[in-house]
């Protein structure tokens, strides 16, 4: 490292630079924090002032200030200090109805709280849509925006059944092929009304937003853990005819001598009495069942969001039997250079983690000191 010529030694922790290096790549950051942000990670660097200011363009004085705001303030130092300005239009009284009324249930016909709707809200404070958006923007209350969440209670049976999934991958039995199945329908085929005009130098891709429909497809297809290849076939029906078809054709490529271990979600054509009778008629497959809200354990989903973003997201499609197709041979590509998938989650551990979280009992030397309300899952 170069020698400091400031007194204002500027040392990064690795959290503390991978939050800087967060700030200077964020397209929303202001940048004037931007540039303060530069200079405190060429400082880390261990660049002199001098060559700070030239590579920034600023004054040496600049850099200067920045570097000794930062070593005696930290991060919250590099934010402009707050001023004085004008007295407020609106005072507390405001922002707080403003608080009550974004929080509260949308008018009868509407679905979410816009600025216009909280303005009228309060025609005696006078106050205008934009300027409710910025209260709202000072106080970060999004009421236009939601987040998804799932109330999944500590069911032991969710558990279990993830357990046995992850065990098949982590710690599959000898002699036993493990594949995991699953559907994806209703792939749209798609042409767009004039084609792709290419990239070029400082100039992105352009595509014609309008496009025309030819039909859906639908495909099944069977990952195999150990290699990480896949088999693929169009399918005209998601039913059991259709999905024991496909079984039989995979009992049939599985040499004779190894056991076969499915992994598949509960769609109907996976549980249904036709296809629960044929697999009692093989003695060698065995099913385990992903559980409710847990579709991601089946690796097969892995490979439909690879081939999502390689070939459908993009692709040209100009009928349905061109985009079956394109999926037969991209699949066909795919198996030239498959490896097996690196699976790390183990659900037994994140069992243990989520009783700890949600109990309130520290760890023990044995793990997790479990409570006798919650039940262990096998």
């Amino acid at each position: 490292m170069a020698r400091a010529v400031s007194r204002d030694i500027v040392i990064l922790g690795p959290r503390r630079k991978t939050r800087l290096e967060a700030i200077a790549r964020r397209p929303s950051a202001a940048q004037a924090l931007v540039r303060r942000v530069r200079i405190v990670l060429l400082a880390h660097a261990g660049w002199p002032n001098a060559r700070i200011a030239a590579e920034l363009g600023c004054a040496v004085n600049t850099v200067r200030e920045w570097r000794s705001r930062f070593v005696r303030g930290g991060i919250p130092a590099l934010r402009d200090r707050p001023r004085s300005g004008r007295p407020e239009t609106y005072g507390p009284e405001v922002r707080l109805a403003i608080v009550a009324i974004a929080t509260s249930v949308p008018p009868e016909g509407t679905s979410a709280w816009t600025h216009a709707l909280i303005a009228a809200e309060l025609p005696a404070a006078g106050i205008s849509a934009s300027q409710a958006g910025r209260i709202l923007t000072d106080l970060e209350l999004r009421p236009h925006r939601v987040r998804g969440w799932l109330n999944r209670a500590d069911d032991p049976q969710f558990w279990a059944q993830a357990a046995a999934v992850c065990d098949a991958y982590l710690r599959p039995p000898p002699g036993t092929v493990v594949i995991c199945i699953d559907e994806k329908t209703g792939i749209q085929a798609r042409s767009r009304r004039y084609p792709l005009r290419p990239a070029a130098p400082s100039r992105l891709a352009r595509r014609e937003f309008e496009y025309v429909r030819h039909g859906t497809v639908s495909i099944v297809a069977a990952l195999e853990v150990a290699t990480g290849q896949v088999v693929v076939e169009p399918i005209a029906r998601n039913d059991s005819v259709t999905f024991t078809g496909f079984l039989h054709r995979l009992n049939q490529c599985v040499p004779p001598h190894l056991n076969i271990r499915l992994v598949m979600d509960n769609g109907s054509s996976h549980t249904s009495r036709a296809t629960r009778t044929w697999i009692a008629a093989h003695p060698r497959i065995t099913v385990t069942y992903t559980p409710k809200h847990a579709s991601w354990l089946d690796m097969a989903e892995l490979w439909f969001s690879v081939l999502t973003r390689a070939l459908l997201r993009r692709g040209e499609f100009t009928s349905r039997a061109d985009l079956a197709a394109k999926i037969t041979s991209f699949a066909i590509r795919y198996n030239q250079t498959a490896t097996p998938w690196t699976w790390t989650y183990d659900a037994r551990a994140d069992h243990q983690r989520y009783r700890t979280r949600h109990s309130g009992h520290p760890l023990t030397a044995d793990g997790p000191a479990a409570p006798q309300a919650l039940p262990q899952a096998a």
